[in-house]
């Protein structure tokens, strides 16, 4: 069904422009520019894709029978037939630059082959130059444009890009100042439009730009036109100064300016349609300024306009946010160096295996001195295994149990070797926090690849202010995906109790529907987040399961967020051990990751400043494992992020990819190892995350499971069913796993 919607509303659109290239056609069939035939609908053909072309092509004919004129525009009918047949065989590699030398060369072509047939070639041939080149370059200005918003669907003023607008919009002002109206001028009142529009909207520079451009525009059509507006700049840019006020006002404040200098330049004939064509714009203006939104243009300026004040209010906030973490990691360090240590002592080796052995005395009373040889030699291996068991003790019937517990015991010392490496690297601990702060400052001093509107976050803050809510900073602006964005910020004591309340009266008032994500306190402000919805969305499900041991506490912590800016995060951390203890240790590393990203730090840095806490908050050796996945939900763009943790497997396009990372758990050590790595992730792929308590010895099954099955809930459960047969050590750690799937969701 959704496929064949889509189809149905492709089908639509094509019809749609290949009707309004026709009209096209048609209308700029019969108009004049500086005295001659425009070339805007050649150009237009030149632009447009093949069939988009003949459309136009079909429209300048059907004109043309109409008005009896197809000898007139012989020229014009015959240069696009060249331009059309030429895209028939260049159509795959269209590039704006080809189709302006297309079209300069169809009208090159057709203008000299008519001449020659009429005998005018000698003194047209110069002519002829001259028009095809002004087409080509309208053509190739107009290529270039629609190029641009095929890529991203904004009108972007900026750079080469606002100069080809300029060209394009004067020769249109241009051709339909020709088209013939009763008592009317279409291309002036197109122009004063749009002139109003550039006054109320970007200030004075664009009611100059906007008026200096359609009195070129009009010049180009004729002389008497041109005259009409010539003092239309003016009246742009003093319109320009009142783009606070109402539109009503400053519509009327437009006419009255231009009856005026009408009236200073002298009344004639030609001004008083000229005022019948200013009303006309204004009443135009009026009617279509309130569906405005400057979510689709852009004039370079927007960008950096708001930067300063942006930076200084999100460093301020990151800063509070750092302070807060740092002084609530000294009141929990605090509490735990309170508490008693609590040493588990270690039994001997001969009480541990050999208290229940019937050779017990065999060993020790008849033959003590080799038994203790034996011992020695084995303490003294750094591999242990049945087959290279010393001679002494290789009647031994408990050998698998002593491999076992000099396994563990090695485990134990080289745990012991790294705790006392830890008052080593103060030194590289200081450092590394340093420079873990530096990493977050300079974070927070980058361009940000947003468009910042200034009267969307005036009209937040006025619709707030209103209803009783008094926040500090208001700051709206789109992302590189142009969906809106709006940070609120509110002191601590203006903070409000309910949220969703904000939400709704700013959605009610943009008549957008926005999400919030959760707010975020760095001590001092709290932050909400505002955004519309991104293309996609996640599935996520989970499962967990207890070892033994706990104390019916999963030591391994699950959960995810959206940092607001389009991001969704997905967070496994598995604490040191089990039970209670472990859940502490990975909850606060769970919460820290969130709380710091965000705030809007960045992932590198959070985790580094994580490492530094756990490392220094407690004496006793705590350490914790972090599995992180983020997803882009504009791009479905993924990233997978390690910290010590077990391996993520990720279904995509039919296969199953497993991502490892050799790097050591977080609190471990003073320097933080991360792994990260951008992974091909698309709709309808599938990520599993996992704990520890999954043996390696279950992929294979986990693989063929994900390659057979679509139900995300079934699928987790199945792996987490399946452990205990794959794992005989099932019961000696916690397990959870994860599930994830991205959908693309409808999104008006």
């Amino acid at each position: 069904m959704k496929k064949r919607k889509f189809c149905k509303n492709n089908s639509a659109l094509k019809l749609w422009a290949f009707i309004s290239a026709a009209g096209a056609g048609f209308l700029l069939s019969g108009t004049d520019m500086a005295g001659v035939a425009s070339f805007a609908d050649i150009s237009i053909a030149g632009a447009l894709p093949l069939p988009m072309a003949g459309a136009v092509l079909a429209g300048e004919f059907l004109q043309c029978m109409a008005s009896h004129t197809v000898g007139r525009n012989i020229v014009k009918i015959t240069a696009m037939v060249i331009i059309i047949i030429a895209k028939m065989f260049y159509e795959p590699k269209n590039t704006p630059r080809i189709n302006g030398l297309t079209t300069a060369m169809g009208v090159f072509t057709a203008g000299t082959a008519v001449s020659a047939i009429i005998g005018e070639i000698p003194y047209k041939l110069l002519f002829y130059t001259f028009y095809g080149g002004l087409a080509g370059f309208t053509a190739y200005s107009l290529a270039y444009i629609l190029s641009g918003l095929k890529k991203r669907f904004v009108l972007d003023f900026s750079t080469t890009t606002g100069c080809a607008y300029a060209i394009v919009y004067t020769i249109c002002v241009s051709s339909l100042c020709s088209v013939k109206v009763p008592y009317i001028n279409i291309g002036l009142i197109f122009g004063i439009t749009v002139t109003l529009f550039g006054a109320y909207y970007y200030c004075h520079t664009g009611g100059v730009m906007c008026g200096a451009l359609t009195a070129c525009g009009a010049f180009l059509s004729s002389v008497d036109y041109g005259m009409t507006v010539v003092l239309l700049p003016a009246a742009g840019l003093l319109t320009g100064y009142l783009n606070k006020q109402k539109n009503t006002t400053a519509s009327l404040c437009f006419v009255g300016i231009n009856f005026t200098l009408m009236v200073l330049t002298g009344i004639t004939q030609n001004s008083i349609y000229s005022m019948i064509d200013v009303v006309c714009s204004a009443i135009l203006f009026l009617i279509i300024s309130p569906a405005y939104s400057d979510k689709w243009f852009t004039t370079g300026g927007d960008r950096f306009s708001a930067l300063p004040e942006v930076l200084a209010v999100r460093m301020g906030f990151l800063a509070d946010t750092v302070r807060t973490v740092r002084t609530e990691s000294e009141r929990i360090s605090g509490m735990l160096s309170r508490k008693k240590d609590r040493s588990v002592p270690t039994e001997d080796v001969v009480n541990a295996v050999c208290t229940s052995c019937p050779k017990k005395i065999r060993c020790w009373q008849l033959n003590p001195q080799n038994t203790k040889s034996g011992f020695m030699k084995l303490s003294a291996m750094t591999e242990f295994s049945e087959e290279n068991f010393p001679y002494e003790i290789r009647d031994c019937i408990y050998k698998s149990g002593l491999v076992n517990f000099y396994r563990k015991m090695t485990a134990e010392k080289a745990k012991e070797r790294i705790i006392s490496l830890r008052q080593s690297d103060n030194m590289t601990l200081l450092s590394e926090q340093m420079k873990t702060i530096e990493e977050i400052v300079h974070s927070a001093g980058k361009r940000l690849d947003v468009r910042f509107s200034s009267p969307i976050s005036k009209m937040i803050k006025n619709k707030l202010n209103k209803f009783g809510f008094y926040p500090s900073q208001v700051i709206s602006y789109y992302n590189s995906g142009n969906r809106l964005h709006t940070e609120i910020y509110f002191s601590r004591k203006n903070t409000p109790e309910n949220f969703t309340r904000i939400c709704d009266l700013v959605s009610d008032e943009l008549k957008v529907p926005l999400d919030a994500s959760a707010p975020v306190s760095s001590g001092e402000q709290v932050r909400i987040r505002l955004y519309e919805q991104p293309k996609y969305r996640l599935d996520v499900y989970s499962t967990s399961v207890c070892s033994e041991n706990s104390d019916s506490e999963n030591g391994d912590t699950f959960g995810t967020f959206g940092d607001g800016t389009g991001k969704s995060y997905v967070i496994l951390s598995d604490g040191m051990g089990s039970g209670k203890t472990a859940a502490v240790e990975s909850r606060m590393v769970v919460q820290m990751f969130k709380r710091l990203v965000g705030s809007g730090i960045d992932y590198p840095s959070a985790i580094k400043l994580i490492n530094s806490i756990m490392m220094t908050k407690s004496p006793d050796e705590t350490f914790a494992t972090l599995d992180v996945v983020r997803i882009d939900l504009d791009t479905c763009g993924l990233t997978v992020i390690k910290s010590g943790a077990s391996a993520t497997l990720i279904r995509h396009r039919g296969n199953v990819i497993k991502i490892m990372s050799p790097t050591f758990p977080i609190g471990i050590y003073s320097k933080s190892e991360i792994f990260s790595c951008q992974c091909d992730f698309e709709e309808g792929d599938i990520i599993i995350m996992f704990s520890d308590g999954i043996s390696e010895n279950e992929y294979r099954f986990i693989k063929e499971l994900l390659l057979q099955n679509d139900d995300l809930k079934k699928i987790v459960d199945e792996i987490c069913a399946k452990a205990e047969v794959f794992n005989p050590a099932f019961h000696t750690d916690d397990i959870t796993v994860i599930g994830i799937r991205a959908t693309a969701k409808n999104v008006r």
